[in-house]
């Protein structure tokens, strides 16, 4: 678990051939952005509450985070992808968005994990529909990828879920703030 699927390509040149260029370039360069935000949130929730009782469980999940990171800065490499030029920017809005929503407490970090993985999550159903649609054999293994990488965001959000998420004082207010924030940084990230 968190080690991220395998992809198997035997060279660049040979992980260019055949693809829609532009619809792949689009989908790593975003979800490497998204995968880099998350960790910098986890970075962000761990400074504030890595010693309370809920730091091994944002551990666990930033543990997660970074696997995944790791494997779509290996596809960065192999589709020659550039990343987004927003990474400054995400680096510090990140690790605020983690500080400051675990400086609220426990519930407060928790909320900001639901609202984050459940965009996230519907985002990469989004990219599953998209890449299917384009050729599901062609894309198998990065339709493999995004799935498993979906699946664990979704465990993150329930675990939020059952941390209590939902007891935090103007929690639907908070939610639909950061969720607004993620649709902004998907945008701006897949274009910049």
């Amino acid at each position: 678990p968190g080690g991220g699927a395998a992809l198997r390509l035997c060279s660049t040149r040979a992980a260019q051939e055949g693809i829609n260029k532009p619809v792949i370039d689009r989908i790593i360069r975003v979800d490497h952005a998204g995968e880099y935000g998350a960790n910098r949130i986890y970075a962000g929730q761990m400074a504030v509450l890595g010693r309370s009782s809920v730091g091994p469980v944002i551990q666990q999940m930033w543990n997660q985070e970074k696997a995944h990171l790791k494997k779509f800065n290996e596809l960065m490499v192999a589709y020659r992808v550039r990343p987004t030029v927003l990474l400054p920017f995400w680096n510090v809005a990140g690790f605020v968005l983690g500080a400051g929503s675990a400086l609220l407490g426990k519930k407060g970090a928790m909320a900001c994990t639901v609202a984050v993985e459940e965009s996230i999550s519907e985002h990469y159903n989004n990219q599953i529909r998209t890449l299917i649609e384009e050729d599901p054999e062609k894309y198998k293994e990065l339709l493999q990828v995004i799935k498993q990488f979906r699946d664990e965001e979704q465990e993150h959000h329930d675990t939020g879920l059952e941390h209590d998420a939902e007891a935090t004082p103007a929690y639907s207010v908070l939610k639909t703030a950061i969720q607004l924030g993620c649709k902004a940084a998907i945008f701006l990230s897949e274009r910049i």
